[in-house]
């Protein structure tokens, strides 16, 4: 079997393909027209998120087996239409996990103890010890959207804490000994934290928005590890200056672009510009799942996906 590698990964994944017996071609640079000039050779190709995936890529493909994303969603996939064609589509959800709840657990410390601020301050000579008074994260409800992977390894990483952990999800059944599962509504009744781990789909784009803000019952402190779109910027604002939000945490932002780079190539809209001049919001650039060691586990997911499916 020919597999073509559109980005790059760890070089374990190409190291034990070609071990396994795979041909591994690699082309990081063509464009997407030139690449569906030459898909038809291959029996598999795997990509991070280079360009999106869409009919008229898949129909320029001709006896292709599997899609493999290294990463956690597949929303740069027409999911549906390879589905049609039969194509077996491998995501790497458990790859990056960890580091994805370690990630949302770093944040929302760093809100409740305002450490960018304070080192900042220290660093310019400021010592404003009342200034920088902390929260303590113990006696808190943390309301979790979405239990899948991510989900769940945050809700791991809570349990040192004494802190009460909610989760919602669409499909049933999926609470366990970290996470309770409850009705939305309950959240909002209850949540003094609310963690965002949900892939991007209709349902999701624009959910956060000010009526979903304005149903919580008290104010809350937001964590967004999953996916920007999920949050209407502006109605975020808003949130801030009204205290109906304490602060945000945002590792992924409504204006990215599919691939995940290169936010600042372009004018930046108004709401973003004010969100990035709140000292009680945290931003960091889509790396909640970028570790040393997220990159060799969601490599190695990969390979043994492949593995077991075709092998």
């Amino acid at each position: 079997m020919k597999i073509l590698h559109l980005d790059s990964n760890h070089p374990l994944l190409i190291e034990q393909l070609n071990a396994l017996g795979f041909t591994n071609d690699e082309d990081y640079t063509s464009s997407k027209a030139t690449i569906e000039q030459q898909i038809h050779r291959y029996d598999g190709f795997i990509i991070r998120s280079r360009f999106k995936i869409d009919k008229a890529f898949l129909d320029a493909t001709q006896d292709l087996k599997f899609i493999g994303r290294v990463g956690a969603g597949l929303e740069n996939i027409d999911t549906d239409y390879a589905a049609q064609k039969g194509i077996k589509l491998i995501a790497a959800p458990e790859g990056n996990r960890n580091a994805v709840g370690e990630h949302s657990l770093a944040m929302l410390l760093s809100l409740f103890n305002k450490l960018n601020k304070a080192d900042r301050e220290v660093k310019q000579g400021h010592w404003k010890r009342e200034d920088n008074r902390g929260l303590e994260l113990d006696g808190k409800t943390v309301g979790l959207i979405g239990y899948g992977n991510m989900g769940k390894a945050f809700a791991k990483k809570l349990r040192g804490f004494d802190v009460d952990v909610l989760c919602y999800d669409i499909k049933a059944n999926v609470g366990d000994a970290n996470a309770v599962q409850v009705s939305l509504q309950e959240l909002q009744e209850k949540a003094d934290v609310l963690s965002l781990h949900t892939p991007e789909t209709p349902l999701t784009i624009a959910m956060v928005n000010s009526e979903f803000i304005n149903g919580f019952k008290n104010p809350f402190w937001l964590i967004n590890t999953a996916r920007g779109k999920s949050v209407v910027t502006q109605d975020l604002i808003s949130a801030l200056e009204s205290g109906q939000i304490l602060g945000a945490g945002l590792d992924v932002l409504e204006y990215e672009k599919s691939s995940f780079e290169h936010l600042f190539t372009s004018e930046m809209p108004e709401a973003f510009k004010q969100l990035m001049s709140l000292e009680n919001v945290l931003l960091t650039p889509h790396v909640a799942g970028w570790t040393i060691e997220s990159k060799i586990k969601l490599a190695q997911t990969i390979v043994d996906k492949i593995k077991t499916e075709f092998c």
